[in-house]
């Protein structure tokens, strides 16, 4: 690739963000592989970030120091070690995606070619690795590895392909085996242990309390809960088609939310995303009478399609 003026530019730009990610002396190395760069020493440049590479960073500095790496490798003609060090990073971390705008071009095609050609495969090797997981009783091990499985079934680049066999067989059984794993993680309630004290003669009978009514929009003498705060969370991804749902909530007497759950569902992912959010939903309650009430209300869920 020729060093015309917008490739430098963007470069450039792409180094001064990587360099001020990195700390301490990681970051000072970078700010010098930086300035190489810049006076054309592509070599020197390489000579700093494989000094960085050797002394073991953590995996998110790596992937900044491989990036910057590959930069300069095209910057030398090295396309062949520069598309290693491209699938290097693919695979290291299915998830990870430079900033396209900050990188030239030419690699943002080869790091879109590369993620369709390697994720297929990495999906499904780590969907193995949290299957594993989960048959030996690591559940969070598998909770991580299912959830990683389905945000990389979301992934842009690989929209064809999930829709496909294995793929679309892989989103159903991950999103089967991660809710399993959810309920294992759950903590059971702790018991109660009975007490041994002497108990007094029991009173005279009472009457049972009566139950609170819960009202509905049936009730045509009671006024609606107001919305306070009602925001629905964006879905996980990206939405190929409208998808429609219905959450039912109760609100209490004091206008908070004391149970949600998805009368029609969205998407299971997306349906615990939901349900989370409804739980700090707020009102102003319903009234009877001008008495606050207990409400069941029903809100229509609409996701639509994602733009292109």
């Amino acid at each position: 690739m020729t060093r015309g003026t917008r490739p430098v530019v963007a470069i450039w730009t792409l180094a001064i963000i990587l360099a001020a990610s990195a700390p301490g002396s990681a970051q000072e190395t970078l700010a010098e592989a930086r300035q190489l760069y810049a006076s054309a020493d592509y070599r020197g440049a390489l000579t700093m970030l494989n000094a960085l590479l050797a002394a073991s960073p953590s995996p998110q500095e790596r992937q900044l120091i491989e990036l910057y790496r590959t930069l300069c490798l095209v910057a030398i003609g090295n396309t062949e070690e520069a598309n290693k060090a491209i699938e290097a990073m693919v695979s290291r971390d299915p998830l990870y995606r430079p900033n396209m705008e900050e990188v030239p071009p030419r690699l943002r095609a080869v790091f879109s070619e590369t993620r369709r050609r390697l994720l297929p495969g990495l999906i499904q090797e780590r969907y193995v690795n949290a299957k594993a997981a989960f048959d030996r009783g690591d559940m969070k091990v598998a909770a991580d590895g299912f959830t990683q499985v389905l945000m990389a079934l979301a992934d842009p680049d690989i929209e064809a392909a999930a829709k496909q066999p294995p793929l679309s067989d892989l989103r159903v059984l991950a999103s089967g085996f991660n809710d399993l794993t959810v309920r294992a993680l759950t903590p059971p309630p702790v018991p109660v242990a009975p007490l041994t004290v002497q108990a007094p003669p029991p009173p005279p009978p009472a009457p049972a309390p009566r139950e609170p009514v819960i009202y509905t929009a049936d009730d045509s003498n009671v006024t609606a809960p107001e919305t306070v705060r009602q925001e629905l969370p964006p879905y996980p991804g990206r939405v190929n088609f409208e998808r429609e749902g219905v959450i039912e909530v109760i609100i209490d007497a004091n206008g908070t939310v004391e149970s949600a759950s998805m009368l029609e569902s969205v998407d299971p992912l997306y349906d615990r995303v939901l349900l989370n959010a409804a739980r700090e939903w707020t009102y102003r309650p319903a009234r009877l009478g001008g008495s606050p009430v207990k409400y069941r209300k029903r809100i229509q869920v609409t996701v639509n399609r994602t733009r292109e």
